[in-house]
């Protein structure tokens, strides 16, 4: 059976705002992290060759903020694959603190594009068989 891809985020006082909770754009910067890791780790297609020639942009993204999430928690980050497309996938996400509670849950829609040395064209490219193969671990 697939697992989501899980990594942790301690909560650190960058993250947080004056009321002492995480400031919602800190939120999308620990989703992104947690993308580029799922890339790197688990795919073994990390942002550093990858985007040599082509890249792995957010076209679409749905969250819902559930429960604040406050300085020094540590939170459960999980990535899973709901639909694999052509070029695109689509990706549930949600992080837990260590009671298990839902702090945000949503979607995100990652496209495989391929640009010109110049990076002015940009167009959708196909996953590998090789990379659609590693994405379908993930599948829930």
């Amino acid at each position: 059976m697939n697992q989501p891809f899980l990594k942790t985020e301690k909560i650190k006082f960058k993250h947080v705002d004056y009321a002492g909770i995480v400031f919602y754009p800190r939120f999308l910067e620990m989703l992104n992290d947690l993308v580029e890791d799922w890339f790197e780790e688990a795919l073994e297609r990390p942002f550093s060759k990858m985007h040599e020639t082509n890249g792995i942009p957010t076209v679409d993204l749905k969250i819902q903020f559930k429960n604040p999430a406050r300085l020094g928690q540590v939170l459960q980050k999980k990535l899973w694959v709901k639909n694999l497309g052509f070029a695109s996938v689509l990706c549930g996400f949600e992080f837990q603190d260590e009671e298990g509670e839902t702090t945000l849950s949503g979607e995100v829609t990652l496209v495989n594009v391929i640009f010109n040395t110049d990076r002015n064209n940009i167009k959708a490219e196909p996953f590998s068989e090789e990379i659609k193969a590693k994405i379908k671990n993930y599948e829930l």
